[in-house]
């Protein structure tokens, strides 16, 4: 019995101990390919001070070019290498007025601050419950991993917010763009979203669909 538990307790120790950081940092190299457990390292010794810094957040995105009026920059591993490893990203959300992010999902817990304006966020869990509320300047709210979310601009102003994720990778599936943004055939969709054909094709012409 003593034994057993011996190896019950190196079973445990053995995910704690591989989580342990044998680097200070790991920069993605974008000369290999990405695995599970990111990009490999560039060589510290390459690296200077601006592979730890990102601008991209200090410039407006362009919330006007979008069907839903609203867009997003996100420094994430892709667009901010010294992220890779590190289990964690941000972005920042600009909504035009009476527009929309569309409920979408991620791969990774979320939490946002509104900056500017007044916006209704909210999820939905695994029970069909759905959580919202209005939040304004210095509010934040949690979403949790996998589960669907949005926010609205209800504000008479154009509304930022910031978003900070805990992965450096943490997906980006919107529910109409999985639908209508493919060629995923107008008929099965209606068939699984009771959605009718005609406003199926529709979306799909607004999306880039076909079929």
């Amino acid at each position: 019995m003593d034994a057993l538990k011996i190896v019950f307790l190196f079973a445990l120790l053995v995910p704690l101990s591989s989580a342990t950081l044998v680097v200070d940092y790991c920069v993605a190299d974008f000369n290999f390919p990405v695995g599970p457990a990111g990009y490999p390292c560039k060589n510290p010794a390459t690296l200077t001070a601006d592979d730890f810094v990102f601008s991209g957040l200090g410039v407006a995105a362009n919330s006007t070019t979008t069907p839903f009026n609203a867009s997003s920059v996100f420094a994430v591993d892709v667009t901010f290498p010294a992220l890779n490893g590190l289990g964690l990203s941000i972005g920042r959300l600009d909504i035009g007025v009476g527009g929309a992010v569309p409920i979408h999902s991620h791969r990774a817990s979320e939490v946002i601050l509104v900056s500017e304006g007044t916006i209704i966020a909210g999820f939905i869990d695994t029970n069909n419950t759905a959580y919202y509320k209005t939040l304004n300047k210095g509010d934040i709210m949690i979403f949790p991993p996998t589960l669907l979310h949005f926010q609205v601009n209800v504000g008479k102003s154009p509304a930022l917010a910031y978003v900070t994720l805990n992965s450096a990778s943490p997906g980006f599936e919107i529910t109409t763009f999985a639908l209508a943004g493919n060629d995923f055939p107008s008929d099965l969709i209606q068939k699984i979203t009771l959605v009718d054909t005609a406003q199926v094709k529709k979306l799909k012409r607004i999306f880039g669909g076909t079929n």
